[in-house]
């Protein structure tokens, strides 16, 4: 029997100002264990003047996990938070009841030729937390746990793993780890839990005599089988974890599990009730798409 359950492409989504490949949400599975959204942003090469601008938005019952391969992006939310992430960096922000955030390319280089790439991700909260306070935290490069065995890297971006844990305080049980193989290596990883995703980024990954490119996102049926070789170069991120009991609704950028939540929240957002940020008054007005409510 095969271990790979499911096999997702990226799919072109519009943010904005420019296309993601999408991965989840997906319509035979909405979530990897906690995961709810995946986004690979990028490459995209901007030249000067040109910039990503996504204004002020709202996010409820979620946290937001950015990590960048490439180029720079200012994070201003209404805790108060005014920060550039780089490479290696994580920001996590957790949304609970409701917080807003943007995301600009920082006035340094607005004027200059630049390149935007990287994953955006959403964990949905435990039922018990969906509605807490707002937070932020920014994780520099140097404080992810990094370590080597035989010929892969490994950065353990958020979660827990073979024994450690990233700093990153996350609010379930859950892993998101990075993997970079210098030689052709074969891989059974041990201590996985939950539900699996395998993305790979770059090169090539084999399983059961089956090859996969860049862009596609295997799910494991059972994450403590999961097996697989990578080609030399090939880069690739293994996450998921432990699946909540109960199921999640999706409208834009609201995630909860009971519906009339999600319904209080276009309300607050639509009467202009959630918190500004400073220095940032933009607005985008909420999507009146009622195919964007979506189940696990």
């Amino acid at each position: 029997m095969s271990q790979v359950d499911l096999v997702i492409e990226e799919r072109a989504a519009d943010i904005g100002n420019f296309l993601v490949g999408r991965l989840l949400p997906f319509r035979q599975k909405r979530m990897i264990g906690p995961f709810i959204f995946v986004d690979h942003m990028g490459p995209v090469k901007l030249a000067g003047g040109e910039n990503l601008d996504v204004g002020p938005h709202p996010h409820t019952g979620l946290s937001t996990l950015t990590f960048l391969f490439e180029g720079e992006i200012r994070h201003r939310d209404s805790l108060g938070t005014d920060i550039i992430i780089r490479p290696g960096a994580v920001n996590w922000m957790t949304a609970g009841h409701g917080v807003v955030h943007s995301e600009r390319s920082p006035d340094a280089i607005r004027q200059q030729e630049k390149t935007v790439h990287g994953l955006q991700i959403w964990v949905a909260l435990p039922a018990a937390l969906e509605d807490v306070e707002p937070s932020f935290t920014h994780v520099p490069a140097a404080e992810v746990p990094f370590w080597k065995e035989s010929a892969v890297d490994y950065k353990l971006i958020a979660g827990e793993w073979e024994g450690k844990k990233s700093p990153v305080p996350v609010h379930s049980r859950l892993f998101f780890v990075e993997l970079r193989a210098h030689e052709e290596a074969s891989l059974s990883p041990e201590g996985l839990f939950g539900e699996a995703g395998l993305y790979i980024l770059e090169g090539q990954v084999n399983v059961e005599g089956n090859s996969y490119d860049p862009g596609h996102l295997l799910v494991a049926k059972d994450s403590r089988l999961c097996a697989f070789s990578m080609k030399k170069g090939s880069i690739v991120y293994l996450f998921g974890g432990e699946p909540f009991p109960e199921q999640r609704f999706i409208y834009w950028n609201f995630v909860h599990s009971r519906k009339e939540k999600i319904d209080e929240a276009k309300e607050r957002w639509k009467k202009k009730e959630f918190p500004a940020i400073p220095g940032d008054e933009g607005y985008i007005p909420l999507p009146e798409d009622p195919s964007r409510l979506r189940r696990k």
